[in-house]
């Protein structure tokens, strides 16, 4: 069976939104971190964050389908068609991943 490969690329924390809307202290997102990797098929890695895996999933399955990024809105979007930045929607605490189709 098809997999992908999801990487990490980046976490961030927007500070001034945190310190608007949030209530104690709040950090950089404490599940993921640079350069985390996961092979996956249509499953969640048993650690990846719930929330994360929902905002992904859509990606992921339309490349386990054999489809990809570089037609129609997508077009001349990534330099390689077998790849997608997504993030999650965490507004305060985004993390920024990078799909790849593993062919």
């Amino acid at each position: 069976m098809a997999k992908c490969k999801i990487t990490v690329l980046k976490t961030m924390l927007n500070q001034d939104l945190a310190k608007e809307y949030c209530q104690g202290v709040v950090g950089p997102c404490h599940v993921f971190h640079e350069g985390q990797e996961f092979v996956v098929g249509l499953e969640k890695p048993q650690e990846f964050c719930d929330w994360a895996w929902h905002d992904l999933l859509p990606y992921v399955t339309a490349f386990l389908a054999g489809g990809n990024f570089s037609g129609d809105i997508f077009d001349g979007w990534m330099k390689d068609d077998h790849k997608m930045i997504a993030c999650c929607t965490d507004g305060i605490r985004p993390v920024v991943f990078e799909i790849e189709r593993l062919v």
